[in-house]
């Protein structure tokens, strides 16, 4: 038995737990998330006791698989519809900055014409610090919403925009990611 599948998800008071044929939605007073489950999965929500589980038909590698994914995505959604995810992003670099217009993130990445990305919907990009100043202070900003793929989707399509370069570390990066850093070349004088 998959150690995660076998555990119930707990439904905290306020969320809303819908089941229809292979579709579950989940909703609260802030968001709704709605997944279609695999069919092989058998899906059930105890109203008395507030708990989601999730249960497979045999052994097999694929159900096996689908059990504790199924079980981990439904908890997520649960989790997404009460507290949301978030995204801390920062851009390092001499007139790098980021400005939402619109429905678009536009970034200033130092090539001819900034990026353009488009914002997806139920996400929410929080600006702290619109500019960069130089390879010391970062534009700071968040992307945030109740979809945890969504939110990690949209800010690897924003980090993949200029990923950090290992000499100076220039770039946008998550803010708890590490560079690893390189020497850059040394140039010795010669004398003959």
């Amino acid at each position: 038995m998959s150690r995660i599948g076998k555990k119930p998800v707990k439904v905290p008071s306020g969320v809303k737990v819908e089941l229809k044929d292979s579709s579950i939605k989940i909703s609260s007073s802030s968001a709704s998330l709605t997944f279609d489950i695999h069919p092989d999965m058998k899906v059930e929500y105890d109203v008395s006791a507030a708990e989601i589980r999730v249960n497979r038909p045999g052994d097999g590698r694929l159900h096996k698989s689908l059990h504790g994914t199924t079980r981990a995505i439904i908890a997520n959604m649960v989790e997404g519809v009460v507290k949301g995810f978030r995204k801390n992003l920062e851009i390092y670099g001499t007139g790098y900055g980021v400005k939402v217009q619109g429905k678009e993130l536009v970034l200033s990445l130092g090539f001819a014409a900034p990026a353009s990305i488009p914002i997806p919907d139920g996400i929410n990009v929080d600006i702290k610090t619109p500019n960069a100043r130089g390879n010391d202070t970062p534009a700071v900003f968040s992307v945030s919403g109740p979809d945890k793929h969504t939110v990690g989707q949209f800010a690897s399509n924003i980090r993949r925009a200029r990923p950090p370069e290992p000499y100076l570390g220039k770039g946008i990066r998550y803010a708890d990611e590490v560079i690893r850093r390189k020497v850059g070349k040394a140039f010795a004088s010669s004398s003959s």
